[in-house]
């Protein structure tokens, strides 16, 4: 979708990268998305080979990041553990959008469905995300797809709310009316010129979602109530690392310090996709 933006208006890149603050996001989150991708070829060990030896060895020894209490090499972990975090955020991301567009253009086109749509939705958005998001794995188990499904779950609401509010407003404008009267269906009306017309603010907000997920994701994992545990992701390791952490600090650090550059420069390209494709929201960043 944000391909699809872009290529539409030739110069939003180009006004993307000239915000230093967003142009240094994009250069660390390809930085992590890179490392993760090639951390079959780059991670000095396999993320499950183990020495009691090396157990709890510091990092800048043997271990550039230093060895978790089962002997194994953090950086593999971290670059492992990335993939999987990236993945569960990406997923959410996509699955969340998709649904969300169906919800909001149905309860924005359809007035017989609005009312129904709308309080479902309201329903989900009363109850806290986090606290949904636990009841929900807890009753789909702890896999990478069933986080997935709970954080969509969790996160739909956000982009039907959206999409709902502009549809109500673009079903109204004249060449929707006119799209009427040459005798498209509903469906070709809503794909043809309501969508096209809706995807800036469904990129902004699935660029936040795919960021939020990710963060869901730790909390699900450092609860215990994440994907199992024998599967690395950052969450994982926090919460692995957490007993340790007056003995050996690098557990938690390096995973601390990978979530938040990746939100962080998630929460970044967001807001100048926002300002980039809103010239009204722009501002100095």
């Amino acid at each position: 979708m944000a391909a699809a933006a872009m290529s539409e208006d030739p110069g939003l890149l180009r006004n993307l990268v000239q915000r230093r603050a967003v142009l240094v996001a994009l250069v660390i989150f390809s930085v992590i998305l890179l490392a993760a991708l090639l951390a079959p070829w780059i991670a000095p060990a396999s993320p499950a080979r183990m020495s009691v030896r090396a157990r709890l060895s510091p990092p800048l020894g043997d271990y550039l990041l230093g060895a978790d209490a089962f002997g194994r090499d953090v950086l593999s972990r971290l670059l492992y553990a990335g993939r999987i975090s990236l993945l569960i955020g990406l997923g959410t991301a996509l699955v969340s959008t998709a649904a969300g567009i169906v919800i909001g253009l149905a309860a924005g086109f359809f007035r017989r469905l609005d009312a129904p749509l709308s309080r479902l939705i309201d329903a989900m958005m009363a109850f806290p995300d986090i606290l949904l998001a636990i009841a929900l794995v807890a009753v789909l188990g702890g896999s990478v797809a069933n986080v997935v499904l709970a954080l969509s779950i969790v996160y739909t609401p956000r982009i039907a709310r959206i999409v709902r509010a502009a549809t109500l407003v673009i079903r109204e404008l004249p060449f929707v009316e006119a799209g009427r009267a040459l005798g498209s269906s509903d469906l070709s009306i809503m794909i043809w010129h309501i969508l096209p017309n809706i995807v800036s603010p469904v990129t902004v907000q699935a660029t936040f979602i795919f960021a939020y997920a990710m963060l869901a994701e730790a909390g699900l994992s450092f609860l215990g109530v994440g994907v199992d545990p024998s599967i690395p992701t950052w969450g994982t390791m926090i919460n692995e690392g957490r007993q340790y952490i007056d003995q050996a600090l690098y557990l938690i650090l390096f995973p601390g310090i990978a979530i938040s550059l990746a939100v962080l420069s998630l929460q970044l390209i967001g807001d100048g996709l926002r300002d980039a494709l809103d010239p009204r929201l722009a501002k100095d960043v």
